[in-house]
């Protein structure tokens, strides 16, 4: 090789030295700078030294983490603070995080990169804890607070007016949980809407005919028994009910039991005298339950009666008294369970 051709390859040698060295210094020197193209939880740091991005991250993404959650409907408001809620965002981890991915590579390829404008497109996810206990808390705290039953439509007795049904009110609970995590993580607004649902009434005012398609009212103060279908008035009748102190017992029944000549069990009271605690047989003249019996409480039933006299008077025991004719024509219209409200 001749002397020109060595000073040449030696100048040559000098120059890639010279400028591999320029190459680690440079690289050397942005050692603690995002490379561009990386955003951290949606923020760009692209060009930022680690310091920068950090107080980038902590204003754009951790600072808006403690504002409060606030979930409404209308006029109803629940919040949740940050401290209640533990939030905290790990703003080291995660620009370290994009710090190793702004390195990875090696050293020709990352000045490369830098000389020829690319970018290095690394998008860290945030990082972001809350506590559960907290967000399962509040979502408790709002379906309490909202949710109502639906009201299932009635009858208001003795005048038999039909309260409609009302619709209920049910929070979506797995929703709401969602709805809040999400909100908890990120920097954006931080208002929820209630996710609700409706829940609908069993039993509709339409339903009210078909629930009760027959019926009974016992109007003591008037000394009445009124027999409906399908909630339209069928009949009237003149009835009997019990004296001071043997009171037809007041309140919302069913008819118990049915029979035809009853059997008269009798009370161990006072006033039965010499039969107290005697089974009289149906049909006999002993026996003041005359033809039908229709129980309804405690020994209490609407029965037959050949004392007609006493219809339209507090009489009896505490049953309710009917003409005979007439309970015979009320006892085939009426089932077991047919409901008997003793106004």
């Amino acid at each position: 090789m001749g002397q020109k051709s060595f000073i040449f390859v030696v100048l040559l040698l000098l120059a890639l030295i010279a400028g591999a060295g320029g190459v680690y210094a440079y690289d050397s020197s942005n050692s603690e700078r995002m490379a561009e193209g990386v955003t951290v939880a949606g923020v760009p740091v692209g060009g930022m030294t680690t310091s920068e991005a950090r107080a980038e991250v902590q204003e754009q993404v951790a600072a808006p983490l403690n504002r409060p959650i606030v979930i409404r409907r209308g006029e109803q408001r629940f919040t949740l603070s940050a401290q209640d809620a533990d939030v905290s965002a790990d703003v080291g981890g995660m620009v370290d995080e994009a710090l190793r991915a702004s390195r990875e590579g090696n050293v020709a390829t990352r000045a490369w990169r830098d000389a020829t404008g690319g970018e290095a497109n690394v998008r860290v996810k945030a990082r972001v804890s809350y506590s559960k206990e907290a967000v399962q808390g509040l979502v408790k705290r709002v379906a309490k607070g909202v949710n109502r039953p639906a009201r299932d439509a009635t009858l208001d007795f003795p005048a038999l007016t039909k309260v409609s049904s009302q619709n209920g009110l049910e929070v979506k609970t797995g929703k709401l949980e969602g709805n809040v995590r999400a909100a908890l993580t990120r920097s954006g607004d931080r208002t929820i809407a209630i996710p609700t649902k409706t829940t609908r009434a069993k039993v509709t005012k339409q339903d009210l005919v078909e629930k009760y398609p027959t019926l009974m009212v016992v109007d003591r103060g008037a000394f009445r028994l009124r027999f409906y279908k399908n909630l339209k008035l069928q009949k009237e009748y003149t009835i009997a009910v019990g004296q001071v102190g043997l009171e037809t017992p007041a309140g919302l029944y069913s008819v118990q039991n049915k029979a035809v000549d009853p059997a008269w069990s009798v009370p161990n009271s006072d006033w039965a005298g010499s039969l107290a605690g005697t089974v009289v047989p149906g049909g006999t003249a002993e026996n003041p339950l005359k033809a039908r019996w229709m129980g309804i409480y405690a020994g209490a039933g609407i029965h037959g009666t050949d004392d007609v006299a006493s219809l339209g008077t507090a009489a009896s025991h505490g049953c309710v008294r009917m003409a005979v004719p007439d309970v015979i024509e009320l006892y085939e219209q009426v089932a077991v369970s047919t409901p008997v409200y003793v106004a």
